[in-house]
């Protein structure tokens, strides 16, 4: 593979040659089948597609999280996102700053065992080696007995002088580890809030009862699938936000030794991608 063949992969399978997603429909099919892509581009982030550019149809003059707001198109593009999320066919992670991760609803039950809480309807415990901060905690227990609710009701509930900019931070502690997700977007009262295991009890159920090794494994397959072909470095820096590096290295060698994954020249570099499908008498010749 050349790398002008692997560029000209990515762009028909991330949507960039002139075929947007412009509908409902569309945009759930290509999330589904790259699995995981950002809202909009950023130099900083991992190499992944984004909602923006599949829904444009190119990657030109894209908008980017500070310059979307006088945006037309990702004025667009947000409604069609929301109401991917109104229907469960898309889910956000908060796991890149303000650039959030849009997740297919075939894959997000695998994340959701790398990075979910298994005990999703227990209200966080107070203490010094808890993960959360009060604010949180407080602000889990009136989403939990009131959600979906939005910002302002829930800075109403919680009462006291809590600010806008505090109670944002909250909610980012709670929906980084998936504990609660925007399940709508008005345009007076903002983002509605809802405790992730109500609004969506498979998908969190499912994930529960993964390991993280098998959320791992089925990721970095699906990663992998999206990207075409990857550094092992491109790999670890998208990972490295939901697992640790070296857990990352190490299940890339396993899948690499079960020959699920194999090197492929591109040029000068040697990238990972998925192996090709074995012949059916292989498979079953394969030792347990």
């Amino acid at each position: 593979m050349t790398e002008q063949e692997l560029h000209q992969r990515r762009r028909l399978k991330w949507r960039l040659d002139g075929n947007g997603a412009r509908t409902q429909e569309a945009a759930s099919a290509f999330l589904d089948e790259v699995g995981f892509c950002l809202m909009y581009p950023q130099k900083t982030m991992p190499l992944l597609p984004t909602f923006i550019g599949a829904f444009v149809g190119g990657d030109e003059s894209l908008p980017s999280v500070q310059t979307a707001f006088r945006d037309a198109r990702a004025a667009e593009a947000t409604e069609l996102m929301v109401r991917l999320l109104r229907q469960r066919e898309a889910y956000e992670a908060h796991l890149f700053g303000e650039n959030d991760l849009l997740v297919a609803a075939s894959v997000f039950p695998f994340l959701y065992a790398l990075v979910g809480d298994r005990n999703p309807r227990q209200t966080p415990k107070p203490g010094a080696r808890s993960e959360y901060s009060q604010l949180a905690r407080d602000t889990f227990e009136v989403i939990r007995q009131r959600g979906p609710i939005p910002k302002q009701r829930l800075l109403n509930e919680l009462g006291g002088e809590i600010s806008g900019a505090a109670l944002d931070h909250a909610l980012r502690e709670l929906w980084a580890r998936l504990r609660i997700t925007r399940v709508d977007y008005g345009s007076r009262e903002g983002a509605s809030w809802d405790a992730l295991y109500r609004w969506s009890p498979e998908a969190v159920r499912a994930g529960i009862n993964l390991s993280v090794g098998e959320g791992l494994s089925a990721l970095l397959s699906k990663y992998l699938d999206c990207v075409v072909a990857a550094e092992l470095s491109e790999i670890e820096e998208f990972f490295g936000h939901l697992v640790s590096r070296s857990r990352v290295r190490d299940a890339v060698n396993a899948l690499l030794s079960a020959r699920e994954f194999e090197f492929v020249p591109v040029g000068a570099r040697s990238l990972v991608r998925m192996a090709p499908p074995r012949p059916a008498r292989e498979r079953r010749l394969k030792p347990a």
